[in-house]
């Protein structure tokens, strides 16, 4: 590792990873995080964090100015990015196309972090089948003073229905209120086909449990947790596993089994805490990839 006033450069994989202003502070209000802390931090969850991003189309989310103050977002890759990090060429409904990163490497990891990137944004596909999605994606949103005992009931009424019908979920926690929970599928069905297949599950959930969880698309309809199937359309990403979020504990989503969700709370879940976890107990999602639903 060689080391500059304003410049750190990492050997990772046998890729030489450059971290400008490495002591610059991302998050400062609450907790003291420097980019570098960040880097280290995806470091040491990286086969998690790949997991979630491995061959997939990114979004970059970047905090150029840190967590405290707002973001952008870049579908494009940039001009200047490695020749060892692969792009593809997503095109949109508007028409408009662009060429994206697909990160496949702990370098290419704290490559992109090095940009801001504070949290991850994979889309629903791989780079070997740009047009349809492996993964269903189910975001249970809550809102405003809805509390996170009330997510962790819809989170298991969604568990309860998939297993009737065959399907396995995956929870994690946002990072923020709310929960994610993505289920492995065949790539044959189209975005269109997969986001309504989230609102019929939507609905159901719904019926089940009317006084806790919503499928109403319009804010003012809605009560409780939303289940927000649009997270299935083609232009739309979500923040993957093991990404830090731009909260001021600095808060980490992070997969969990069933098991442990009735106890859990997410708070507990920061980047002082997940590296620690993620040693001891592994990676509760590690075999996601094995049980995709046909």
């Amino acid at each position: 590792m060689a080391r500059s006033e304003a410049v750190e450069v990492l050997s990772i994989d046998g890729y030489e990873v450059r971290i400008t202003h490495p002591e610059k502070l991302y998050f400062s209000k609450q907790v003291r995080v420097t980019k570098l802390d960040l880097v280290r931090y995806y470091l040491s969850v990286a086969p998690g964090a790949l997991a979630g991003i491995l061959n997939r189309p990114l979004v970059l989310k970047r905090f150029v100015n840190g967590a405290e103050e707002p973001a952008f977002y870049q579908k494009r890759a940039p001009t200047d990015h490695p020749s060892w990090l692969q792009t593809v060429t997503l095109s949109f409904p508007s028409g408009r196309t662009a060429e994206e990163l697909v990160v496949d490497s702990a370098g290419g990891l704290v490559w992109i972090v090095n940009l801001g990137c504070i949290e991850l944004h994979p889309h629903a596909i791989r780079a070997a089948d740009l047009d349809h999605p492996d993964e269903l994606r189910i975001d249970l949103d809550p809102g405003p003073g809805v509390g996170w005992e009330n997510v962790r009931r819809v989170a298991l009424e969604v568990h309860s229905f998939l297993g009737e019908i065959g399907l396995r979920g995956w929870a994690k926690t946002s990072g923020s209120r709310g929960m994610h929970i993505n289920v492995r599928i065949e790539p044959k069905w189209t975005f269109d086909e997969v986001r309504r297949a989230a609102l019929a599950l939507s609905r159901e959930i719904e019926r089940r449990v009317p006084k806790l969880a919503t499928s109403k698309w319009w804010k003012e309809e809605r009560h409780g947790v939303f289940l927000d199937y649009n997270q299935n359309a083609k232009d739309r990403t979500t923040t993957s596993a093991y990404s830090v979020r731009p909260l001021p504990d600095a808060r980490v989503s992070t997969p969990l089994s069933w098991q442990e969700l009735p106890d859990c709370n997410p708070a507990d879940f920061t980047v002082f805490t997940v590296p620690e976890r993620f040693t001891t107990l592994g990676d509760p999602h590690a075999d996601m990839d094995d049980m995709q639903a046909r």
